[in-house]
């Protein structure tokens, strides 16, 4: 067996689990399944990717899981056919607040409220609700509060793979990327 038949029979193991998997699956789940390492799994994943490009299916990572969704572009199909109506749009304070946790991610609801200078429980609980975001573990500060990251969801509402396909930030004069504002030159 030469090595590009060893990874297409691997490409047909990760893609066979991800199509019936009902939701994202662990990269170590995948190589124990498949009795290869992580590095393996994430090449095949990583040709598998490459190959739907131009198909009507992605495969969608973040961090150490991946999933299989319906491609953007076909969403106007797949609705029609599941009868789901995508017309709710998300409000200017939901996009706002949805787009700090994607870039800042993982975030304080204090530090998000912060940056958005009013209260963001409500918009928070509806982004939530909607699947776009989530808990993601817990902050070492006092009190220990919640941090929030995007989701698979998010990923597949607006298109992306993974979370670094985001586009970069503009630049924005007198404020430094990391977010600190910059000494007058």
């Amino acid at each position: 067996m030469t090595p590009e038949d060893g990874l297409n029979r691997l490409m047909l193991a990760v893609e066979s689990i991800l199509f019936v998997a009902d939701e994202p699956v662990e990269i170590a789940t995948l190589a124990r399944i498949a009795g290869r390492t992580a590095g393996e799994i994430a090449e095949a994943v990583e040709a598998a990717a490459g190959a739907y490009q131009t198909r009507g299916l992605r495969i969608q990572r973040t961090g150490d899981a991946v999933q299989m969704v319906t491609a953007p572009e076909a969403a106007p199909y797949v609705q029609e056919f599941l009868g789901v109506d995508e017309h709710q749009r998300l409000s200017h304070a939901a996009r706002e607040t949805l787009a700090i946790i994607a870039y800042k991610q993982p975030i304080t609801r204090s530090a998000l409220e912060a940056i958005r200078g009013v209260d963001c429980d409500h918009t928070l609980s509806a982004l939530r609700m909607r699947g776009l975001v989530e808990e993601v573990g817990r902050a070492t500060t006092s009190g220990r509060p919640y941090v929030y990251g995007t989701t698979f969801r998010f990923l597949e509402h607006f298109g992306l793979e993974k979370a670094e396909d985001l586009p970069p930030l503009p630049a924005v004069e007198g404020v430094d990327p990391a977010g600190d504002e910059e000494e007058p030159g």
